[in-house]
């Protein structure tokens, strides 16, 4: 009796481990009216995650205002890409990072790991052309994502 309890605990470990995993890759997502991927979250999910991308592009837009200047100021240049570096990344729910799907993931961690990479380029006095071909490399894989990915909400 014991055995068949063990054998049983031991299944059901098995298939919750499977189905969790197959969800930390899959996420929660659909075939968008347009043919990409669509994520499907709820409304103040899908809210927040916009919101972070806003975030991004603010600070993306703020470095290359800063580059123009005549006199960049590198340490408000620093500060704006370390802003919206991992330590940003570090405040998303759980429940939100379940229903993303792997790929998207990681290119948004991607992205936030190189916004600190940046900073401490800034910090090290790279030169803005340098520190343009870190953004593009950054912005390129930001047309990626949009081109492939899409949010909806839950009703």
């Amino acid at each position: 009796m014991k055995r068949n309890y063990c054998i049983t605990a031991i299944t059901l470990w098995v298939v919750t481990l499977s189905v969790g995993g197959w969800f930390f890759v899959k996420g929660v997502t659909k075939t968008g009216s347009d043919g990409r991927t669509e994520i499907v979250l709820a409304t103040a999910e899908r809210d927040q995650i916009l919101a972070e991308m806003r975030l991004l592009l603010k600070a993306v837009d703020g470095l290359i205002r800063g580059l123009g200047e005549p006199d960049p100021d590198p340490k408000h240049m620093e500060a704006t890409a370390r802003a919206v570096g991992m330590g940003m990344a570090a405040d998303v729910e759980p429940t939100i990072m379940a229903k993303l799907p792997l790929p998207f993931k990681q290119m948004g961690m991607s992205i936030h790991k190189d916004m600190d990479a940046l900073a401490d380029a800034i910090g090290r006095h790279e030169t803005p052309q340098q520190i343009l071909q870190r953004l593009s490399s950054m912005t390129a894989r930001c047309t990626t994502c949009h081109d492939m990915y899409r949010f909806g909400a839950n009703k």
